[in-house]
């Protein structure tokens, strides 16, 4: 099992299954969002991600009309998004994760703004 939460630890959350892969996106909206050179994220399922406090605390920021990106209002900790054409999947922000295993990213997008001193092993 995975559990994680932001950063004041109003919303936590936990996920039911097992996360199989983790990506890196290096996109300018990711690193925006993020604060940071990149985007960590999976894909999970939507119906084993359950929240477990903090709903209320919950705020959605559409940046395209098809994408919300979900963090806590009161801390502002992104913790993930999701579009409304694939209902079943979120994209859950894997540096909200404190407990689990959590695979190495094996895949990386939009490496035109990869900073040039980042490698994966």
């Amino acid at each position: 099992m995975i559990k994680g939460q932001c950063l004041c630890g109003a919303v936590q959350y936990q996920y039911h299954g097992k996360i199989e892969n983790s990506i890196l996106c290096y996109c300018t909206d990711c690193q925006q969002a993020q604060g940071s050179i990149a985007g960590w994220n999976s894909a999970v399922d939507q119906t084993q991600f359950e929240l477990t406090s903090g709903r209320e605390q919950l705020k959605e920021y559409f940046h395209t009309p098809n994408k919300a990106r979900v963090f806590c209002q009161n801390c502002a900790s992104p913790l993930y998004s999701y579009r409304t054409d694939l209902p079943d999947i979120i994209r859950l922000r894997l540096g909200s994760v404190t407990e689990g295993d959590i695979p190495a990213p094996k895949e990386e997008f939009f490496l035109e703004h990869k900073p040039n001193f980042i490698e994966l092993r």
